[in-house]
Parts: structure tokens; C-alpha cells; sequence
């Protein structure tokens, strides 16, 4: 990319001069699309980001969100969140890509005098048949898992999907939970002229260079080749000394404010920081600490080396920094200080940048694009035997267990990790203000393919459903919002589409979004992906413990399952964005969502943390076929009954494979308390109870279904069985 025509006009008229090649480089990249958000932040007010729980909203590198109980008082406990996309590096490049995607946010969360606790990746390929999404899938789980691992910051939670549309350009995005409190809070907004700015970390070399503007267009068919020098090397060893570094300046005071270098990197990091506090900064490119030699001015503001923090530290601290950073083997350089004129870069002698910092963050002008709504599908469903639909859609990629990727993650370092990979959600211990933390992230690309409005508001349902089941009540959430080339009036339509879904459900249920990322122009020559909202949600609850997702076999206990949510009986019942439709190349329209969904998931969470309540499942991809699988085990089976006639095969199948959110099995001794907590929420199925043979059978009409755990657990195995 190079600096458009439009923008060269904008900045000639406010510099009264042609820009630098280093200043024209800086705009080129703090004004593309994954900097400037230029398509998107427009509608991005669309979105609820306040609430007394919020401490800092949006627009900083992570957001900080009280626990509640904590608000008041020099013992309140904080989390901070964050979320990115790193999605055109792990393209070109698997390992890499994904690795420092996971290096970034943890930097954005140690920006906020946080120390990361958690770690939930959302992962999307194409179809899982082909053998270079396999490629993809092995190379990013290695990188994730690499740093992670090294790091030591457990990844608890997260999702992988297989579509068609991703082929060409899948999805990277890595959130992140951090701890701090009020004391040890820090921001990226510059606080006093005459402060000190010292980077700390790596030497910064030659990688990434451009990785900002690369983020913003279409990949090309030589992409893996061409664009190489674009993606960043992570060095996790480095970064987990940073993290230990970046914890021992927090405790003793001597960060005024902190930026992670990311997007970039030293010229977006330093000039956000002090355009923030209406500042300025004088920086000397030549004090930068370098690993690689005859680095130009250009290459030093702009590569996007990994494991650096930029500071603003008051000169009387510069000394004690200083022996921090050496204690910890880490580089670190007096590079600048903060002014209250321009933002202005010198090398060896020269200038080389002198803009206003404001202009050069937020001055970029905002796209008023065309959009098209998408078009509602038609109804065309297959006709398929219910026996062979229940193999397909257990065994799915998509349905089917994703251990094989979580096994790879450490998720129990840190000590704090509750409930792990593989449930509704992950819980980690708040032990600071005897709490847990829910924590659940994901999208659902079939939904949003077929309807972007309806099915962002079903994600949304979807993770408020999956901490719910876990007994915790959403607090807050942070979204990536995924989409192809903007530039094109179905995919803009279909982005907006999401963003207003995702921001009504989320208003719904007073789970205000936090803070986010946007990653457009993920477009190729295989076309656009699926408008993907991946959200990562978090809930709370008193102490840690949580219902299991599994039902128990005991023959005293006299528990019964039942259905929260539709059968799929009465009305017409819809079946579309469901992984049915998607196995047999079917079509129909989304599924209606319920009523009162605030009511639902407070509900919800009540009766999860209920003495009576032996297990509890959400009901989603899949269908309420893929929760029976998944809740049977070698000592606890399933006998289920679903009331459909016996001529009604459509109904049957919708009965089984629908996928309307919202929804989660129960299996309680209590079953008439449940019925009456959710009197006026939801309807109540009895659907049957637990047996101790280890046997699913599920009867539908005149048909019953009948297997075992064993069998369940090999259809299950579709991704472990293929990749070993």
C-alpha cells in the first residue's frame, strides 16, 4: 500500500508541505483501515460501553471492568479485557502469526498495570477436508500453544470453526484477562510534559514492517511469499520476561503511562500515547536499542518487532527503570521525552517527522460506504433418515470434540483455572475477591452467514448462555468483529449487520461491550469470509465451583433432564445456520429467539448454582442432538424421549438439529422448582433421566436413536483421528 491520493491531499493541507517519507509512512499506516477503523467506527456507536461496573471503556489498549462488590474502597479488584485479530499474519505465516497475536493483546493487558490470568483464542479455517486448512489449523494451534506455554498465562477458553469461506484468509482472534485493582491501575494517555519516554524489551530489527497497512487489504493468491517480511517473529521467552518486569515498575509506582508496540510500532505506540493526553514528544530514533545493523529512520519508527513497551516515566525513575529492565535481560532506552508542541522524530541530526499528534491518530477521514441487506434465505430442506443426520452432524468438525487443540494449551498454570477447555465455559478463581470468572468466546459462522442481524444477536445469547450454565451472570463483554473488503455493498451490509446485532443483544443483557477490534478486508481470491462477531463474554459468581456439564447416573438420586428452551413443536420450526443444514445443503430461515432473553440467563444462572442441579448443558451447534451426545459418559447414560407424531419427519429432524440459543438441558431432583423458575421465561421439557449403562437412546416419535459412549466418543474424535 502506499499513502492514497485523497489522504496525501489532507495532509499537504495541514502540514502547509509534502510529507516526509517517514511521515507519509506513519499516515499510510496510522490511517489504514486496522488503525483508523475508517469503515467501521462510524457505526460503531451502536454499541453500549458504559455501565458502573466500567472503569475504562474503548479506545485504550485494554479495557478495566470492576468486580462487583469492588467498586468502592482501596481493595477493589479489576479485570481488564482485550481482544485482537492477527489474522492475515497467520495466513502467511501459521506459527508465527498466531504466536504473536497471543504476545500483542497479553502486552496490551500489561499496558494497564494488569498481569494477564487467561487466555481465549477463536479460531476459523476453512473446510476441515482440505488439506491446507489443515496446514493452517496444526501451525496456528502450535504457535498459540508455543507462547502461551512459555509465557505461563493459562488458555482456558475459546472456539474453532470450519467454513467454506475461510479458505482463503482464516481467523485468528486471541483475547485476554488481566488483574489489577485500583492502586496499580495504568493508562496509554500521557500525563505531563518533560516525562521521560523509555522503551523497554527486545531490540527492534526488521520484522513487520508495514504489518499495519498489510492488515488492511485483501490478500493477494502470493500472499505466503510476498508478504512475509509483514508478519512479526515472537520471542515468548522475552515477553514473559517483560511480563515479570512490567509487574515489579507497576509495584513500585514508576510508570505514568504505558503502550504496548503493535501496530506500528514505535511511531503508532509513542504518538497514540501522547496524542491522548493532548500532548506532544520529542523522540531521537538513533537511541533506539537495535538488533540488526544500518537500521534507517523509517525501519526504526515503523517495524513492528515484538516484546517492547514504550513508557512515560518521570526522570528521577529513568535510573530505577533502567535497573529493572537490566535485571530482567531486557534492552531499554531513554528514546524521548513528552512535549506540549508537535510529535517530532530526529535522526542523527535531521528531522524526519514534525505533525501534530492529534491529526496523526485521529485525523483520518471517516468512509461513507454503500450497503446492501442480505437476502433471506429459502426454504429447501433435505430429506434425510434421522440416523444418518445424527451421525453426520455428531461427527462434524464443526460439532465434533476440539480436545485435540486444547490438550495442547497449559490451562491449569496460574493455579486459578476452575473449569477448563471443553465446557460451556472456563471459570478461573478471583481468589482476591472470592469470586469466579466465566469466561466464554466464540462466533457462529454458519448463523451469521445465513442471517449477519440475527445471528450476531444469537452469538451474543450463545456465550451469555454458555457462562449462565456455569452459575455466573454476564458482566461485560469484547468483540472482534471480522469482515471482508468493506469496499463491497453485501459484505458492508452484511458487517453491519453484525454490529447491530451483536450491540442489541448485548444492551439486552446489560452486558455492556468494553472494547473490541475490528479486522476488515479479509478478502481473497477465494472471496469473502462470513461476517464473523466473535465475542468474548465474562460472568460472575460467588466462589468457583460450578455444575458439571456431564449428567450423573445415580439410581437413589431420582434426577430428571429437562429442556429449557423449544422443542421445535409448535410453529414453524426453522433450521437455518444450522450444522444439519450445512452437512445436507439445505436452506431455511433463522431461528426465532426467545421472548425475555435477559430473564432467561438470569434464570438460568440461578438454578445452575441450585443444590438440586446435578449437570447443566447449553444447547447450540448442533442441536439438542450434539448435547445428549456430549452429556453422556461410560458411567451415565441418557433415555430421552422427544413427543413429535410419527408422520412428521421435517419436525422430527428440526426437533433434533434446530439450533435456536438460548437453550440448555438440566438435570435436577428438583424438576417442579425449575418449572416454576422459569413460569414466564421459558418453556420446560421433561425429557427423560440418567441411566448407569453408559447408552444414549433418544426416541422421536416412532424411532429411537441408540449408541453409547464409546461410539458417541469415536464419531467425536473426527479432528484428533485425522491430525495424528
Amino acid at each position: 500500500m502506499s499513502l492514497a491520493d485523497s489522504d496525501r491531499e489532507l495532509v499537504v493541507e495541514e502540514l502547509d508541505r509534502d510529507p516526509t517519507p517517514a511521515e507519509a509512512a506513519l499516515f499510510e499506516n496510522l490511517w489504514s483501515e486496522h488503525c483508523a477503523y475508517r469503515s467501521s467506527r462510524p457505526l460503531l456507536s451502536a454499541f453500549d460501553s458504559e455501565g458502573e461496573q466500567v472503569v475504562i471503556g474503548p479506545g485504550d489498549d485494554a479495557a478495566v471492568v470492576a468486580l462487583p462488590g469492588s467498586e468502592d474502597g482501596d481493595d477493589s479488584t479489576y479485570i481488564t479485557m482485550g481482544i485482537e485479530s492477527h489474522n492475515h499474519p497467520s495466513y502467511v505465516d501459521p506459527f508465527d502469526g498466531a504466536a504473536t497475536g497471543v504476545g500483542g493483546i497479553v502486552r496490551d493487558t500489561l499496558s494497564m498495570g494488569a498481569y494477564p490470568i487467561a487466555l481465549a483464542d477463536s479460531l476459523y479455517f476453512g473446510e476441515f477436508d482440505d488439506e491446507h486448512s489443515k496446514y493452517l489449523l496444526e501451525g496456528v494451534v502450535e504457535g498459540i500453544s508455543h507462547y502461551g506455554n512459555c509465557i505461563g498465562v493459562p488458555t482456558v477458553a475459546g472456539s474453532v470453526d470450519f467454513h467454506p469461506d475461510y479458505e482463503g484468509n482464516p481467523l485468528v482472534n486471541v483475547a485476554c484477562v488481566g488483574l489489577t485493582n485500583e492502586e496499580r491501575l495504568v493508562t496509554a494517555e500521557a500525563q505531563e510534559p518533560g516525562n521521560k519516554l523509555v522503551l523497554v524489551g527486545n531490540g527492534t530489527g526488521r520484522d513487520g514492517l508495514g504489518g499495519a497497512s498489510f492488515a488492511s487489504e485483501d490478500l493477494a493468491e502470493d500472499a505466503e511469499t510476498e508478504d512475509r517480511p509483514a508478519v512479526q517473529v515472537g520471542d515468548p521467552y522475552t515477553e514473559k520476561l517483560l511480563i515479570e518486569a512490567n509487574e515489579q515498575l507497576v509495584d513500585e509506582g514508576l510508570i505514568e503511562s504505558a503502550r504496548d508496540l503493535g501496530a506500528a510500532g514505535l511511531g503508532g505506540a509513542s504518538s497514540e500515547l501522547v496524542a491522548k493526553g493532548g500532548l506532544g514528544a520529542e523522540i531521537e530514533l538513533e537511541r533506539v536499542h537495535q538488533r540488526e545493523p544500518n537500521m534507517n529512520a523509517l525501519e526504526i519508527l515503523l517495524a513492528e518487532s515484538q516484546e517492547r513497551m514504550c513508557y512515560e516515566v518521570e526522570p528521577e525513575n529513568v535510573d530505577r527503570v533502567r535497573e529493572i529492565a537490566e535485571r530482567f535481560d531486557l534492552g531499554c532506552s531513554v528514546i524521548g521525552e513528552v512535549t506540549d508542541g508537535n510529535y517530532t522524530c530526529t535522526f542523527e541530526g535531521e528531522t524526519v517527522v514534525d505533525v501534530d499528534a492529534h491529526f496523526l491518530g485521529e485525523g483520518a477521514p471517516m468512509n461513507d460506504l454503500p450497503s446492501e441487506e442480505p437476502e433471506r434465505p429459502e426454504t429447501d430442506l433435505p430429506e434425510v433418515d434421522l440416523e444418518e443426520a445424527f451421525d453426520a452432524v455428531v461427527s462434524s468438525p464443526n460439532t465434533a470434540s476440539k480436545r485435540w487443540v486444547y490438550r495442547q494449551y497449559d490451562h491449569e498454570v496460574g493455579v486459578r483455572t476452575s473449569v477448563g477447555p471443553g465446557d460451556d465455559a472456563a471459570v478461573i478463581a478471583i481468589r482476591e475477591a472470592e469470586q469466579g470468572l466465566a469466561i466464554s468466546s466464540g462466533a457462529a459462522p454458519n448463523w451469521t452467514d445465513a442471517a449477519p442481524y440475527e445471528g450476531a444477536r444469537a452469538v451474543a445469547l450463545e456465550n451469555a448462555t454458555n457462562v449462565a450454565a456455569k452459575g455466573a451472570t454476564p458482566l461485560a463483554a469484547v468483540d472482534c468483529l471480522n469482515g471482508g473488503n468493506p469496499e463491497k455493498p453485501d459484505v458492508y451490509g452484511g458487517f453491519t449487520g453484525i454490529v447491530d446485532g451483536l450491540a442489541e443483544m448485548c444492551g439486552t443483557l446489560s452486558a455492556p461491550v468494553v472494547g473490541g477490534n475490528v479486522s476488515l478486508y479479509n478478502d481473497s481470491v477465494a472471496g469473502p469470509i462470513p461476517p464473523t462477531p466473535t465475542l468474548a463474554m465474562v460472568g460472575t459468581k460467588d466462589g468457583y465451583d460450578a455444575p458439571p456439564l456431564s449428567v450423573t447416573a445415580d439410581a437413589d438420586d431420582g434426577a430428571t433432564l429437562l429442556l429449557v428452551g423449544d422443542l421445535g413443536l409448535e410453529g414453524e420450526a426453522r433450521l437455518g445456520g444450522s450444522e444439519y443444514l450445512a452437512q445436507f445443503d439445505g436452506s431455511d430461515r433463522f431461528p426465532a429467539l426467545p421472548d425475555d432473553p435477559a430473564a432467561l440467563i438470569e434464570t438460568l444462572a440461578d438454578v445452575a448454582d441450585d443444590d438440586a442441579t446435578r449437570a447443566v448443558h447449553d444447547v447450540s451447534h448442533g442441536g439438542l442432538a450434539v448435547a445428549l451426545a456430549e452429556m453422556v459418559s461410560d458411567g451415565a447414560g441418557l433415555e430421552v424421549s422427544l413427543p413429535v407424531p410419527e408422520s412428521a419427519d421435517e419436525t422430527a429432524a428440526a426437533a433434533l438439529f434446530h439450533e435456536q440459543p438460548g437453550r440448555a438441558l438440566i438435570q435436577t431432583t428438583s424438576p417442579d422448582a425449575v418449572r416454576e423458575a422459569f413460569d414466564g421465561v421459558a418453556p420446560v421439557v421433561e425429557l427423560g433421566s440418567a441411566t448407569d449403562d453408559g447408552r444414549l437412546e433418544v426416541t422421536v416419535g416412532d424411532r429411537t436413536i441408540a449408541t453409547d459412549a464409546a461410539a458417541i466418543r469415536e464419531r467425536r474424535e473426527t479432528i484428533e483421528r485425522e491430525l495424528e
